[in-house]
């Protein structure tokens, strides 16, 4: 089963230390860029908000930065892990519970490129936050385009799938290329007029197109597993909310590329794309909360029978941003309020969320559990 916990090393001589010298990159697997995605979503979500309350937009700038300092820690420290344990590297795109969370890279790139042209501009001025999100959302897609086209592939061909293991953490490489979807049109109005401008609104389109249909094939398939083998395990019932992430995602992906479309395409396709942000948002958005009602009285359930902290936590956090920027998307085209009081509501339970993982996060960072090598992975004593 996936979970975005450490995976134990299968090589106890080689993982650079013995039991109790403490936390190693060895064990950073790249669950951890989900941390950087549910932060980043935060400064992203908050600036779509209908709210104009003194400091927020200080707030979003501090929590962008925040994002910003992690990911760069962070593809630092993984680029180590890549170096000085490539066979660790190797064994977790081989192993079908780690490999799928090489998807969390790419929307990691992404989440904080959109946050740096959406609030980062205030910092560091509009050309520079422009050109770094250009850069930001070319590398993430075409990550995420790796992703989306290698797991599968790796899962087809290299791991083996046991019946009845299907887990919402298979969503995480098929939603990267809806992120880019979701973000890639707050760069149309920087082109050039013209076909340029036009091509990366139907870029993002198909982008959209791609991630949507990959979709629409696992979710049927994550509730089978559930309702043919029960509850996830305590650990992994977080990651339930995963299946927010496409549906948010997609919402907000085509209110944005609506946003995006006059004057880029013919009046007619602009006024076309209008409408669909909203038949196709409204519908979506409806079973996005279904879900998230289910969700959470799982969660209930297993906090009940003593569910502890471990690194699923930050699945709570990046797919219900995606369900604030889609509702607050349905605010500017519907002109309902009830969409922006959704949108705050739910913000609130995100800052939640987030301000939880990631004091518990820092916590076990601090104390070293959770970078230490997995109980597994220590030596066995000999008997003298």
């Amino acid at each position: 089963m996936p979970t975005l916990a450490p995976t134990p090393s299968r090589n106890p001589a080689t993982s650079g230390g013995s039991p109790g010298t403490g936390p190693s990159v060895r064990h950073l697997g790249p669950n951890w860029y989900a941390a950087v995605m549910g932060t980043a979503i935060v400064a992203n979500a908050g600036a779509t908000l209908p709210l104009a309350a003194p400091g927020l937009r200080t707030a979003y700038r501090v929590v962008w930065a925040l994002s910003a300092l992690m990911l760069l820690t962070l593809l630092a420290a993984r680029t180590v892990h890549w170096i000085r344990h490539r066979d660790q590297a190797r064994r977790h795109l081989l192993d079908p519970t780690v490999a799928p969370f090489y998807g969390c890279l790419s929307m990691a790139l992404l989440a904080v490129g959109g946050g740096t042209l959406a609030v980062g501009k205030d910092v560091l001025g509009e050309p520079a936050a422009v050109a770094a999100d250009a850069v930001l959302w070319s590398v993430g897609t075409l990550v995420g385009l790796a992703a989306a086209a290698g797991i599968p592939y790796l899962m087809v061909a290299r791991h083996r799938i046991t019946e009845g293991s299907a887990s919402p953490v298979w969503l995480l490489p098929l939603v990267a290329p809806m992120v880019s979807a979701a973000l890639g049109p707050a760069l149309v109005p920087h082109l050039p007029p013209g076909q340029p401008r036009e091509t990366l609104l139907l870029g993002c389109y198909a982008l959209f197109g791609m991630s949507l249909l990959m979709t629409v094939l696992v979710l049927p398939l994550v509730l089978s597993r559930l309702i043919h083998h029960g509850p996830l395990p305590l650990a992994l019932t977080p990651t339930l909310f995963l299946v927010l992430g496409p549906l948010g995602q997609s919402t907000t992906a085509v209110n944005n590329l609506a946003d995006a479309a006059p004057g880029v395409v013919v009046p007619s396709y602009a006024h076309a794309m209008s409408a669909f942000a909203v038949l196709y948002g409204v519908p979506v958005l409806g079973f996005a909360l279904l879900w998230l009602v289910l969700a959470t009285a799982l969660v209930v359930r297993a906090v009940r029978h003593g569910m502890g902290f471990a690194m699923t936590w930050w699945g709570f956090t990046f797919p219900l941003g995606t369900c604030v920027t889609g509702a607050a998307g349905l605010a500017r085209h519907t002109g309902l309020t009830a969409f922006g009081w959704l949108a705050t509501a739910l913000f609130a339970l995100l800052v939640t969320a987030v301000v939880v993982a990631g004091t518990r996060t820092a916590h076990g960072l601090l104390r070293g559990t959770l970078l230490a090598p997995p109980p597994a992975a220590a030596p066995r004593r000999t008997a003298a």
